[in-house]
C-alpha cells in the first residue's frame, strides 16, 4: 500500500487539490513553497470508520519520512479530492493542526481523514452534489515561525475588480485571520503600487503597521503570480519569518464569479442600501443571530411608530412585506433598506415636506438617491387632512409623554425583573416562553422610546431654527452649546462612578488593575471599592462596544476592562472642560439678545430639547438592558441546544436565527439538523471576515445576493490638511491624535484627541482619556455627539474620509463648534 504521494501523484492531484497546487507551483518556481509531503487518502484504510490511529505500517512511513522536512514542529493540513476546486473551496470545513511535534504527526494525520467525513462536511457535500465517501488527502510541511501572515486575492473578492490585490495580514500566524478571531489589517494594492482603505488591527492601534509597503507590494505580485500559472482569479495564504515570505497555498477563488455575474432582467427593480447611521449600532460582521433579532425588533417598533403617527392598520398591513425588510444583511453587514425606509416614510402625512426631517432622524446624510421613486398613497386633500390628524395626535401624545414613560418604565421594570425561576434553571421551552413575553411586553409596546425620540428631532430642531433667526447664529451650532451638560443623563455616569471607584482603591494598587488578572484585582481591592465594582456591573454591565449585537462579550463576561479604566482614571485622572460653564455662558449671552416676547420662548424651547435629548440618551440605557436580557436568554438556548446534542458549541448559537429557535420548540422549523446549518454559516461568515467591507451605500438591480450591484461614489476629501465635519460639541483643542479601533483594548497612556470611525456607549470607558472626540461617521443627535456634550468634550463628527487621513502621532487643531479639523503636522508614515 502506498503512503506518501510521488512527484507523479501530487500533480496528478492524487493527493487531493492542495498538494497538487503546491506541487505544480513548487515544479514552476512560483513563489517560495516549504519543502512537502501528502499522504495519500487510500492510506486511512477506512472500514465503517475511520481509525483513530494509522496502521502501525502507516505510521512508521510516515515517522521515517517527517527528517527530509527538517526536525519540526508541523503543519498538518488537509487536502481533500476536490477541495480548493474551482467551485468547492471547503474553506474552514476541514481539520487542520499546527505546530505539531514529530511523534504526534501521525495520529494529527488520522485527526485530518475523520474531519474529512464530519456531519458538516457530509451536509457540504450533499448540498453541493459531491462524492460523500472519499476521505482527505494530507500535507505535511515544516511550520514558518511567522512574524506575520495572512492571506491574498489577486482579485477583489467583493467588487469582482480585477485590476486590485486584495492583501490581509495579521502579526504571527494566519489561523486567527483566516478563522475570523482577528480583523487584521486590509490593503488593496493596484499597479502601480498603492495602498487604500487599510484598516489597523484591532486593539492594536497603537503599533506600527504589520506589513511595509515593500512587504505589500512581493505578496501581491505573488498573487499575481499565481493567477497567471493557474488562468485563473487565486486566493493565496502566505507567511514572513526572517527569511522572507513564503508561499503556502493556492486556490481559486470560488465567490468571483458570483460578484462579477448579473443574473438581473432588464425590468427588475433597482434597490439602495446605506449603513452610514446603523453601524453605530451594528459595525463590522454581525452574526445571523443578532441580524434575525434586530430585524423582527425593527419590524415590530416601526410598526407601532407608524400607528402612533397616525397610520392607519389597514395601511400597516398593506405595507407588511415594507416593514418586515426595514434592514437586510449583505455580506454579514446590516445595512438600511432604503427602498423600504422611503415607502414607509411615504405612508406619514406631509411626506413631501417631512422628509428631509426624517432623513435626519434616521441619520441618512446622503439623502433620497436620485433614481428611487416613492408614491405617496393619498391625494394632496387627503394628506392635508391626515398631516392635521397626526399633528393634534402628536400634541396629545406630548402632552401624556410623562404618563406615558412612567407606563413604560413600570413595564420595563416588571418584565426585566429577575425571572424566577432563574434562566440557567429553565429548560429550553421554559426560555423560548420568556423571550416571547419579552417581546410581546416590551419590544412590541415601545411606545415611550419612539415618542420621545420623535419629540427629541422636534424640539431640538426647533431650538436650531430660532438660534439662526433670532440670534443669527448662521454656523447652525449654537444649539449644541445651549445643550452641553444638562444633567441627569445616564450616560455620564460611568464616567462619575469610574472616578469614584478611583478615589477608593489604595495608589499602590493602580499597577495591578493595569495589568492583573480579574480574580487577583478582585482579592486585592478593598471591601468597598470591591461593592462599587458589582454596583457598577449591576447597572452597566451590557453597556459595551457593540452592546447591542448578541455576540458581543459584556463586562458580565470579563470585567477587564472597567479595572483598566479605573487605573487610566487613577494615573490621569478626569479632563476637565468647563462643560457646565460654556452652557451657562452659551444661555446669559442668548437671553441678552432677545426680546421680552421673545425670552419665555426660547426657554421654553430650550428646556423642552434639553428634556427629551437626555431622555433619549437615558431610555437608551433601557434598551440596552433589554438586549441585555435577551442575549441572555439566547445564550441559555444555545446551552441547552449542546446538552441535547443538536449543536456542538453553546456560542454556535450565533449562527442560528430567532425564528429557528423559537422554531424547534414550536414546531415551526423546517430544518431539525441545525448543527450543520451552524457549521455551514461559520464558514460562510468567517469569509466575510476576510473580505473588504463592502460600500457604504450601494444600488442593486433585482435580487441582492444575484443582481448588479454597484457602489455608490462618494466624493471623498482628497490630500490637504483641512476636513470640515459637523460641530457638536464646542471647544478648540489642539494636540496629537490617537486612533481607536477597539476601545475595550486600546492601551491609553496619556490623554489625548481619539480619533475613531464610529463610536456606541461603550467608549464611556475611555472618555476620561479624551482631550477631544473626532469621529468619521454620526449625526448631532448620535451617541457620540450627546455625551461629548454631557461630559464637555470637544466634537467633531460626520468627518468624511476621517480614517484614511490621519494615523497615530498627527498633530491637529480640532473645533468643536465650527466643525473643522486642521492637520498641523503628520507623524512619520511607514
Amino acid at each position: 500500500m502506498k503512503v506518501i504521494a510521488t512527484p507523479e501523484q501530487l500533480r496528478a492531484g492524487a493527493a487531493g487539490g492542495k498538494a497538487r497546487a503546491l506541487a505544480q507551483l513548487t515544479e514552476a518556481g512560483v513563489g517560495r513553497v516549504p519543502p512537502f509531503m501528502a499522504v495519500l487518502p487510500g492510506a486511512c484504510q477506512a472500514g465503517e470508520t475511520l481509525p483513530e490511529h494509522p496502521t502501525p505500517a502507516v505510521r512508521s512511513t510516515i515517522l521515517t519520512a517527517l527528517p527530509a522536512l527538517g526536525s519540526g514542529p508541523y503543519a498538518v493540513r488537509s487536502s481533500a479530492l476536490d477541495e480548493d476546486g474551482d467551485d468547492h473551496s471547503f474553506a474552514g470545513q476541514l481539520s487542520s493542526f499546527l505546530n505539531v511535534p514529530a511523534a504526534d504527526v501521525p495520529q494529527k494525520v488520522a485527526a485530518v481523514w475523520r474531519s474529512g467525513l464530519s456531519g458538516p462536511v457530509l451536509a457540504y457535500r450533499r448540498e453541493r452534489g459531491l462524492d460523500t465517501g472519499a476521505a482527505p488527502g494530507v500535507v505535511i510541511m515544516p511550520m514558518i515561525h511567522a512574524r506575520a501572515a495572512g492571506v491574498a486575492f489577486s482579485a477583489d473578492p467583493v467588487s469582482g475588480e480585477r485590476n486590485v490585490v486584495v492583501v490581509s495580514a495579521v502579526a504571527g500566524l494566519g489561523e486567527s485571520l483566516v478563522s475570523g478571531e482577528q480583523t487584521g489589517e486590509t490593503y488593496r494594492v493596484s499597479p502601480p503600487l498603492s495602498l487604500r482603505d487599510i484598516s489597523p488591527l484591532k486593539g492594536e492601534s497603537e503599533k506600527e503597521s504589520i506589513l511595509t509597503s515593500e512587504q505589500v507590494s512581493e505578496i501581491a505580485a505573488l498573487a499575481r503570480a499565481c493567477e497567471a500559472h493557474f488562468g485563473k482569479p487565486q486566493d493565496i495564504e502566505w507567511a514572513i519569518d526572517g527569511s522572507g515570505v513564503w508561499l503556502l497555498q493556492s486556490r481559486p477563488i470560488t465567490t468571483l464569479g458570483a460578484a462579477q455575474q448579473d443574473f438581473s432582467f432588464p425590468n427588475d427593480p433597482i434597490t439602495w442600501w446605506d449603513n452610514s447611521n446603523i453601524v453605530e449600532s451594528y459595525s463590522g460582521v454581525t452574526t445571523p443571530l443578532t441580524f434575525s433579532f434586530a430585524r423582527r425588533a425593527y419590524s415590530a417598533v416601526y410598526r407601532r411608530l407608524l400607528s402612533l403617527l397616525g397610520v392607519s392598520d389597514a395601511e400597516i398591513m398593506r405595507n407588511g412585506s415594507v416593514l418586515d425588510g426595514m434592514i437586510g444583511l449583505y455580506r454579514g453587514r446590516i445595512y438600511y433598506n432604503l427602498s423600504h425606509w422611503y415607502q414607509a416614510l411615504a405612508l406619514l402625512p406631509g411626506f413631501s415636506v417631512n422628509r428631509r426631517f426624517m432623513e435626519t432622524m434616521m441619520g441618512v446624510s446622503e439623502g433620497m438617491p436620485a433614481g428611487l421613486k416613492v408614491q405617496a398613497e393619498r391625494d394632496r386633500v387627503q394628506d392635508a387632512l391626515h398631516l392635521a390628524r397626526t399633528a393634534a395626535g402628536l400634541v396629545r401624545a406630548h402632552q401624556n409623554l410623562p404618563n406615558t414613560t412612567q407606563t413604560f418604565m413600570a413595564r420595563l421594570e416588571r418584565v426585566l425583573a429577575p425571572p424566577d425561576p432563574p434562566l440557567p434553571e429553565r429548560s429550553l421551552a421554559g426560555l423560548v416562553a420568556h423571550y416571547r413575553d419579552l417581546e410581546a411586553e416590551l419590544l412590541h409596546r415601545w411606545d415611550a422610546p419612539l415618542v420621545n425620540d420623535f419629540m427629541a428631532m422636534v424640539h431640538y430642531g426647533v431650538l436650531k431654527q430660532l438660534c439662526q433667526s433670532w440670534l443669527n447664529d448662521r454656523g447652525g451650532t449654537l444649539q449644541n452649546d445651549l445643550v452641553t451638560a444638562t444633567g441627569g443623563m445616564v450616560s455620564a455616569e460611568p464616567a462619575e462612578r469610574i472616578a469614584e471607584l478611583a478615589t477608593l482603591i489604595p495608589p499602590e494598587l493602580a499597577s495591578l488593575l493595569e495589568h492583573g488578572s480579574v480574580p487577583d484585582i478582585e482579592a486585592a481591592l478593598p471591601p468597598h471599592a470591591f461593592t462599587g465594582g458589582r454596583e457598577y456591573l449591576r447597572k452597566f454591565g451590557e453597556r459595551v462596544d457593540d452592546e447591542l449585537k448578541l455576540e458581543s462579550r459584556t463586562l458580565h463576561d470579563d470585567p477587564t476592562p472597567l479595572w483598566r479604566a479605573v487605573a487610566r482614571q487613577m494615573r490621569h485622572g478626569a479632563q476637565e472642560h468647563g462643560a457646565g460653564r460654556k452652557r451657562a455662558d452659551a444661555e446669559s449671552a442668548a437671553l441678552a439678545r432677545l426680546s421680552a416676547w421673545q425670552r419665555p420662548v426660547f426657554r421654553w424651547a430650550l428646556s423642552q430639547a434639553r428634556d427629551k435629548v437626555r431622555a433619549r440618551e437615558n431610555l437608551r440605557l433601557e434598551r440596552t438592558r433589554v438586549f441585555g436580557r435577551a442575549r441572555t436568554i439566547l445564550r441559555e438556548c444555545g446551552h441547552r441546544l449542546t446538552e441535547a446534542g443538536l449543536l456542538d458549541h453553546p456560542d454556535d448559537v450565533f449562527y442560528l436565527e430567532v425564528e429557528e429557535i423559537l422554531g424547534l420548540v414550536e414546531g415551526t422549523t423546517s430544518t431539525v439538523n441545525i448543527r450543520a446549518l451552524a457549521e455551514l454559516r461559520k464558514t460562510e461568515f468567517a469569509a466575510y471576515h476576510q473580505q473588504p467591507a463592502p460600500a457604504r451605500r450601494f444600488s442593486v438591480r433585482g435580487a441582492l445576493h444575484a443582481g448588479l450591484v454597484t457602489p455608490v461614489k462618494r466624493s471623498l476629501p482628497t490630500g490637504g490638511d483641512h476636513r470640515q465635519g459637523l460641530g457638536c460639541s464646542p471647544g478648540i483643542v489642539r494636540g496629537r491624535v490617537r486612533v481607536v479601533h477597539d476601545p475595550a483594548s486600546v492601551q491609553l497612556t496619556e490623554p489625548a484627541i481619539l480619533v475613531a470611525e464610529r463610536t456606541d456607549p461603550g467608549w464611556i470607558l475611555i472618555l476620561n482619556m479624551a482631550r477631544a472626540l473626532i469621529v468619521e461617521r454620526g449625526s448631532l443627535l448620535s451617541h457620540s455627539a450627546i455625551v461629548s456634550r454631557e461630559l464637555g468634550i470637544p466634537a467633531v463628527v460626520a468627518v468624511d474620509g476621517l480614517m484614511d487621513w490621519l494615523q497615530d502621532g498627527d498633530e491637529v487643531e480640532m473645533d468643536g463648534q465650527a466643525g473643522t479639523v486642521t492637520r498641523l503636522a503628520s507623524a512619520p508614515r511607514p
